[in-house]
């Protein structure tokens, strides 16, 4: 089959910090986030990316939730074959234990490998130390978990060379661009050519912009060749002053996508793009 016109749609539904207070929206409840993720598959989505909150509100890294939102989405929508992505940066006072428990607990398809330390302006820092790295991408190879390598700068590019490199990561590699973020390379056009000069033969890669940028950068994006991603999680308007649903950014992204001549890649679809295996039943 044919996919190079396939283009994998990423639905990012929450993350870590936006509170409600300042889009109603944005899901926070494992009952929340389940439906929203039906949601978003209907309109079209290849694969939601999963942060999970706390009854405050702010980012956790808290097992059960993540536990009981997929249990929630399986159960109540068998029918739904969307393609699991979990995040394991969801809370930057978790430990690195914290930041992992949840993988071989709940064990999904895709788990996110951020490759890199920096200054999240003006006055966060985003860890993530050679230590804890080397212990995820060794936790994410045994339990047969796909990293998804998050690059916020261009020197995480060798990051990812060098523990592939020691045999920690394995090829192919998935690569998403994160642009846009205060301390990280900017959401521009000449961003993603340099990003996409590095990559690896044979890897795959999309991108996103933080904020106002992100339709710049799936623009950018499709016509580079990438995937995209959408979601509350980095960007709560539609336009201008008009807060969005992650239905109706999944919808206008599906409706991009269609218009630059591509088509969205199913759940499956996305599998095969990604070098995921297969769903039991499905060939691969």
């Amino acid at each position: 089959m044919d996919l190079s016109n396939k283009v994998v749609l990423t639905a990012a539904l929450t993350g870590a910090v936006t509170p409600k207070s300042i889009n109603s929206a944005i899901p926070m409840t494992p009952e929340e986030i389940a439906e929203d993720a039906y949601r978003v598959w209907q309109a079209g989505a290849s694969v939601v990316h999963f942060h999970m909150r706390d009854d405050e509100g702010l980012g956790t890294m808290d097992k059960e939730r993540f536990k009981k939102t997929i249990e929630l989405l399986r159960g109540n929508h068998p029918d739904c074959d969307v393609v699991i992505n979990f995040t394991t940066a969801g809370d930057s006072r978790a430990t690195d234990d914290e930041r992992l428990a949840h993988l071989p607990y709940v064990t999904p398809e895709i788990g996110t490998f951020d490759a890199g330390s920096f200054n999240w302006m003006p006055d966060g820092v985003f860890i993530n130390s050679p230590a804890f790295l080397e212990r995820l991408g060794r936790t994410l190879t045994d339990l047969g978990i796909k990293p998804e390598y998050e690059i916020f700068d261009s020197g995480m590019m060798g990051i990812v060379d060098y523990f592939a490199a020691k045999g920690v990561l394995k090829a192919p590699f998935h690569y998403q661009f994160v642009l846009g973020v205060p301390g990280g390379m900017p959401a521009t056009t000449e961003s993603l050519v340099y990003l996409k000069s590095l990559l690896p033969a044979e890897s795959t890669w999309g991108a996103f912009g933080v904020g106002r940028d992100n339709q710049k950068v799936i623009y950018a994006t499709l016509a580079l060749g990438g995937h995209i991603r959408v979601g509350l999680e980095d960007n709560v308007y539609l336009t201008r002053g008009v807060k969005a649903t992650n239905v109706q950014l999944v919808e206008r992204a599906v409706r991009v996508i269609r218009d630059y001549g591509k088509e969205v890649a199913t759940p499956d679809e996305a599998r095969q793009i990604l070098s995921l295996p297969a769903r039991a039943g499905q060939q691969a």
